[in-house]
């Protein structure tokens, strides 16, 4: 693995203002998506991990009919079209959700609870997922070892100020208000799109590629071909399945705790919310201060391998833990909340800071799976597979990756949910779930490390024969 030189580890100055729109536009989607997801969560809370099952299988079918779809797009139509085509479609079902949660008898609470956990699931997979795939069109690979990091701060920017949003308004306002900010910040994200797409095609690294910004062509089920198909495809839906067992089963624990401790949803609500932020307050301050040194000097391997070394240790603490829904600062829920209440006069700001402590204060040890796995999977791994994406084929960067992300994602949701019941069936506590995860991390790390190095072999070698051909 060559590192970048010193002197190109900086953003060029040609570079500044797309990088800004790419910024600009994470955040936006990510904040869209962190405003609606804690009513999501406390929608899981509510019914318990049993019933997760349910949700999941549902999810994985939208995913599941809507992938081939998006690959015919990308295929038929160019991704000026496409791209944006796809943040409409969202815009247009968050403002049809309004009136079912402004008016009450339109629908069930039970189906219109069903129904948003799994349009929110759809719609994370698919917004995000479209975002790193048109971010690998318009930057090079090298670009992406040196900017992936820093644009993906616009995310974890966004997923601070969502939560937090969510936290302070969803007592005030509502849900139905909430969901309008959202579509408008996905409007924003369109601008960005249409923006970053025409500057792309005069100054971006690719703009001389052959069939930049075009129709990428091929069949509607290519995606789902390349999993099984493609080397690398494979091993990257290997290694997201492996994630994804990790990160159902902390969720899924937590899901358990949240059931039994809260029991009003604006509550559960919070709770979510606020471990939302700490989780992506973790993924900032990890991405500032250590991926980009990483992975520009090492490339994506040692990145994906430390944070499973991180998650292993984490886990192994959930797997010795007693009493695993014991608060880790040994600060009853009681004692915390006696001392962290805001006063009328404190206003909703007080209020947002006094609950984030109180979370902070009684997070137990399952939680801090979920916050360490989540916060370091964002802030580490994330930059450092979509850098590899970023040099292979625009088929695989749109068709297989947009498959990984929502098919094969949602099938290891169900997957893991199914085997949990399963295995809870059969006596497994939390200590054996945590241990489970603890296997999958291992594996994901050595499968992530082995693929990025051979990956990044590959794609370097052309890359320097061309560099001396040219000199």
């Amino acid at each position: 693995m060559n590192p970048i030189p010193e002197a190109e580890r900086r953003i060029h100055h040609g570079e500044t203002a797309a990088v800004a729109g790419s910024f600009l536009y994470f955040f936006c989607i990510l904040t869209a998506y962190y405003m609606v997801r804690p009513v999501r969560e406390q929608l899981s809370g509510a019914v318990g991990s049993t019933q997760l099952p349910w949700f999941y299988a549902a999810t994985f079918v939208a995913t599941l009919a809507l992938t081939p779809i998006f690959a015919w797009l990308i295929g038929r139509y160019p991704r000026r079209y496409v791209v944006p085509g796809v943040y409409l479609f969202f815009i247009a079902c968050l403002l049809g959700f309004v009136p079912l949660f402004t008016h009450e008898g339109l629908l069930s609470p039970r189906a219109l609870g069903t129904v948003f956990f799994v349009w929110v699931s759809v719609f994370n997979l698919f917004v995000v997922a479209v975002f790193w795939s048109f971010m690998a069109d318009i930057w090079s690979d090298r670009q992406a070892r040196r900017l992936f990091p820093v644009i993906g701060l616009g995310g974890a920017t966004g997923a601070i100020f969502g939560p937090a949003l969510a936290s302070l308004l969803v007592g005030e306002i509502g849900v139905a208000p909430l969901l309008v900010v959202s579509s408008m910040l996905l409007g924003v994200a369109m601008v960005c799109v249409w923006w970053l797409g025409r500057w792309s095609g005069t100054h971006g690294a690719r703009a001389k590629e052959p069939g930049h910004g075009a129709a990428v062509g091929g069949g509607m089920f290519d995606g789902l071909r390349q999993v099984f198909a493609d080397p690398f495809t494979r091993g990257m839906a290997i290694m997201l399945l492996l994630g994804d067992a990790i990160g159902t089963i902390n969720y899924a624990l937590v899901a358990d705790y949240s059931g039994k401790t809260f029991t009003d949803a604006v509550d559960r609500t919070r709770f979510y919310a606020n471990l939302d932020l700490l989780t992506n307050l973790l993924q900032i301050v990890v991405q500032v201060s250590f991926t980009r040194w990483l992975l520009l000097r090492h490339g994506a391997a040692p990145v994906i391998a430390l944070k499973e070394i991180a998650t292993i240790l984490v886990l192994l603490l959930v797997v010795i833990a007693a009493d695993p829904y014991a608060a880790i600062s040994g600060v009853s829920a009681a004692e915390a909340a006696a001392h962290s209440v805001a006063t009328p006069e404190q206003g909703m700001i007080a209020a947002f800071f006094t609950g984030l402590i109180h979370t902070a204060k009684t997070l137990p040890w399952v939680a801090l799976a979920l916050l360490v796995s989540r916060g370091l999977a964002y802030g580490m791994v994330g930059p450092a597979r979509e850098s590899l994406f970023a040099c292979v084929p625009r088929s695989q960067r749109y068709k297989g990756k947009n498959a990984v992300d929502t098919a094969v994602w949602r099938f290891g949701d169900l997957s893991v949910a199914l085997s949990m019941n399963v295995l809870r069936e059969a006596k497994v506590v939390t200590a054996g779930f945590a241990g489970i995860a603890l296997l999958a991390s291992a594996a994901s790390g050595v499968i992530g490390w082995r693929l990025a190095r051979r990956v990044e072999r590959e794609y370097e070698q052309p890359a320097a024969q061309a560099a001396t051909s040219t000199a």
